[in-house]
């Protein structure tokens, strides 16, 4: 069944709703842009977040604002850049205010919208730790007895102390041998579903925070069935990609604890691991629908906005790498949707936004008075009109003063040490090509340096 939402009302800046919609605010953890509506690895298996797109906006080109959960997350909760707080690396969510004088003054997303009236509550992984920052009236947990479990009781397929001593990762894959109702992800599912059955007499506010796809890859053996190795297909990649990257480039993206594509070629690993995440990217999608469909058989279904987003995106093999932490392309670009009250259905934005644009666009197709201290622009301008010219760039960063810009179809990242990457993204999607060094592209690396913030904040103390 796909939603029954209403008619579009267009919404401009300072218009006023008859009735305050209410708001979905749905995050799925380490999610890349192989969904099936994005249209980037063939045979992935995501019924529910396409039909999502199919009756909202879509919007194609949207970019994190940092390569990994914690400032990410902080950067969505704060509607600011990393670049302005100095939130690079992973923070605990309730260091977010005491990172420093920037971000003192923020006023998290579900805060602003209590302020206006708004009921707030929110289940699963929110904030980097779910709701520790005590953002939420009502906060379900995160099972935390699961955590990003359940694990079997010995590595299966990999372990980093194979090949470093240095920091952890939990990354490995294999199916699990229980029932789905054992999973993290399941139970914030089922207190979603019990959520939208409840009667609300304010406009409220719900995040659900889905953990899967993170790692480890472990879900039970039937969402592995849906994806039989031999019929998986790889994605692109090129032995020498890296070869004409800045050393301090390779240096930054180096990540000695996670997998490489030339280990999982050599051990036949990389089918298999693929397998793993695809499985949990069904599984995810699969409680999904469950909270949509509730959605639509509530008395809320006309009047609600729901907003899906992924905290980052997720190197599969592109780039020798199986992890997040780039400034590439894989690793920004995530999923966007925007559905439900007031929203055109089946349309789809092409231009450059961030997930830094979400606080801004639900203030005000909610009609709420305007946050000075948001950095993102309201999307609103396109969901009215997805066409019009949009000059404004998606920033990322990873550390201080690394940085990546999208702007009208190309993609500069601007090293710290001064060195740089630059790709056209419409005619080399895989970005093997880095144009950085040709005289012919010296005015569009003149123009993305103009771009660049004046100013950096230094890393917050607070990030660990």
């Amino acid at each position: 069944m796909l939603f029954l939402f209403g008619e579009r009302v267009a919404v401009h800046a300072g218009a006023k709703p008859i009735s305050r919609p209410n708001i979905l605010f749905i995050s799925i953890d380490d999610l890349n842009d192989w969904s099936g509506c994005l249209g980037n690895h063939i045979g992935v298996k995501t019924p529910n977040i396409d039909r999502l797109a199919k009756n909202g906006m879509l919007f194609s080109n949207a970019h994190c604002q940092a390569p990994l959960c914690g400032p990410s997350r902080a950067s969505v909760y704060t509607g600011m850049y990393p670049h302005s707080t100095g939130i690079y690396n992973q923070i605990h969510d309730e260091e977010i205010k005491k990172s420093g004088p920037i971000a003192a003054n923020a006023v998290f997303l579900p805060d602003y919208f209590e302020a206006f009236g708004y009921k707030t509550l929110g289940v699963g992984k929110l904030f980097h730790k779910g709701d520790n920052a005590g953002a939420y009236d009502l906060y379900g947990g995160v099972f935390p007895e699961m955590g990003f479990g359940p694990n079997p009781k010995k590595r299966v397929n990999f372990d980093p102390k194979w090949f470093t001593d240095k920091a952890n990762t939990s990354t490995d894959w294999a199916p699990l041998n229980m029932d789905d109702s054992e999973m993290s992800d399941y139970k914030i599912a089922e207190w979603a579903v019990d959520a939208l059955k409840q009667d609300h007499e304010k406009p409220f506010l719900m995040a659900v925070g889905f953990i899967r796809p993170h790692v480890p890859w472990h879900v039970p053996q039937k969402w592995f069935n849906m994806f039989p190795v031999e019929s998986i297909e790889l994605p692109q990649y090129k032995a020498d990609d890296l070869d004409d990257v800045p050393e301090y480039s390779r240096n930054l993206h180096a990540m000695p604890q996670m997998p490489k594509t030339e280990w999982l070629i050599k051990e036949k690993q990389w089918k298999p691991m693929l397998q793993g995440y695809l499985a949990c990217m069904a599984f995810m999608d699969h409680q999904l629908g469950k909270v949509l469909d509730a959605l639509e058989n509530s008395s809320y279904a006309d009047n609600t906005v729901v907003v899906l987003w992924s905290d980052h995106g997720y190197h599969l093999g592109e780039k020798n790498r199986v992890c997040k932490h780039s400034l590439w392309q894989r690793s920004t670009h995530v999923p966007l949707i925007f559905a439900g009250a007031g929203i055109v259905r089946g349309q789809r934005c092409g231009a450059q936004v961030g997930l830094i644009d979400m606080y801004p666009t639900l203030v005000e197709l909610c009609g709420l008075e305007a946050n000075a201290a948001n950095q993102g622009n309201s999307l609103v301008p396109l969901l009215n009109n997805p066409s019009i010219k949009w000059n404004h760039p998606a920033f990322t960063s990873y550390g201080y003063k690394n940085i990546s810009i999208y702007l009208d179809g190309f993609h500069f990242i601007h090293y710290a040490d001064g060195s740089a990457e630059l790709y056209d993204t419409d005619s080399d999607p895989n970005e093997w090509r880095n144009l950085a060094g040709s005289s012919a592209y010296a005015s569009h690396i003149r123009m993305f340096k103009q771009r660049l913030p004046k100013e950096s904040a230094v890393l917050s103390p607070s990030c660990w």
